[in-house]
């Protein structure tokens, strides 16, 4: 999921050299790096600090009315800045005091199975560079906003990053292209786009949207369905668009339970079972 540095024809940034040299010169600067290495400091841009503050100013109030609790209390402790792009050396430093896990860089998209193998050693691998700024609350792909605002916020709660450890070593004991499909697909509709009930509201435990200006205006607006593993696993979904069917969990203990038990037993022969039921 996370590396060459190529843009689709509708990317903000398609049609802008600028934004392609610099995008190619952060991609050098995280291409090689190893786990435990001093992480490459970036020069961010003041253009590039400004989309930061404008996505983490606009982000916030959202926050207060659509995140789940347990993301709000894991992003106080994390105390991400909001004038400035943060580093991952700092972001990483951080989280290992708190849940002890680490962030390390890559230049852009690598396979499934290397994303998402990465947490099982409770590492997550993160972008560096930032979106176009033309469309700061937009990004047609994972960049540093996304990575850091919507999961190394929730990697600051103790329960969201073990979560995060699980569902890595279900991956690794996903043998087939099937059963790692099932796999993501649960994944995409929970952690990445997980919605749930609390103090009577609906609210959102999902990294896609707790980073999405647009879909975090949108969620409520989404067909909601009940918790469903299966369904969830074979449920079909387009990156591009705001999501129009999400599954709830009746609380975030809810969502943590049933999850566990998913990660935890994971493997080819759960998808046949889980199938089958």
């Amino acid at each position: 999921m996370r590396a060459a540095v190529e843009l689709d024809q509708d990317h903000p940034g398609v049609a802008d050299p600028v934004y392609r040299a610099r995008r190619a010169a952060i991609a050098a600067a995280s291409a090689g790096h190893r786990v435990g290495e001093p992480i490459p400091f970036i020069e961010y841009t003041d253009i590039e600090h400004e989309v930061w503050r404008t996505v983490s100013s606009q982000l916030a109030p959202k926050h207060e009315t659509y995140a789940c609790r347990e993301y709000r209390e894991a992003a106080d402790r994390l105390a991400l800045p909001r004038d400035q792009v943060p580093q991952l050396a700092d972001v990483t430093r951080r989280l290992g005091e708190l849940t002890g896990f680490a962030v390390s860089p890559v230049p852009g998209l690598v396979p499934t199975r290397t994303f998402y193998g990465s947490l099982a050693r409770r590492t997550f691998l993160s972008t560096q560079y930032v979106r176009h700024p033309s469309v700061p609350l937009y990004t047609p792909e994972p960049d540093i906003v996304h990575e850091i605002i919507g999961h190394a916020n929730f990697l600051a709660s103790r329960r969201m990053a073990d979560l995060y450890e699980e569902a890595g070593r279900a991956s690794l004991r996903a043998e087939t292209d099937a059963a790692l499909d099932f796999f993501s697909r649960v994944f995409w509709f929970t952690i990445e786009f997980g919605v749930l009930c609390e103090g009577g509201e609906l609210r959102t435990y999902g990294s896609g949207i707790l980073s999405s200006f647009g879909e975090l205006d949108h969620f409520r607006e989404a067909q909601i369905r009940p918790w469903n593993l299966p369904a969830m696993g074979t449920q079909s979904y387009d990156i591009t668009a705001y999501q129009p069917v999400l599954f709830a969990a009746r609380s975030f203990e809810h969502a943590v339970d049933e999850l566990h038990a998913f990660f935890s037993t994971y493997d080819d022969d759960t998808r046949a079972r889980l199938l089958a039921a």
